[in-house]
């Protein structure tokens, strides 16, 4: 998710709470399911959200693995650059 996240931040999620279009989501795919990663919601759909990484170029994302599912949105980093996380 760089630029926007760097290896080793620590985030927090919001697990039930409404993901909107632009936000950082914690996601899971249904061919991934033991895997979480924190993707930009883009469009949501009947059957989960296309998600997608800041610097597609090195994003494996939706449009490799399909829909995902958002668990809740991301809206802070805690550490080490803490501050919230602002949708596009």
């Amino acid at each position: 998710m760089a630029p926007t996240l760097r290896d080793g931040d620590v985030v927090l999620a919001l697990p039930g709470a409404t993901v909107r279009p632009g936000e950082l989501a914690l996601v899971r795919w249904a061919s991934r399911p033991a895997q979480l990663s924190v993707k930009r919601a883009a469009l949501a759909f009947d059957d989960g959200w296309f998600a997608v990484g800041d610097a597609p170029e090195a994003s494996t994302d939706s449009r490799t693995l399909g829909p995902a599912e958002a668990l809740g949105p991301v809206r802070w980093r805690l550490w080490p650059r803490p501050g919230r996380l602002h949708a596009r």
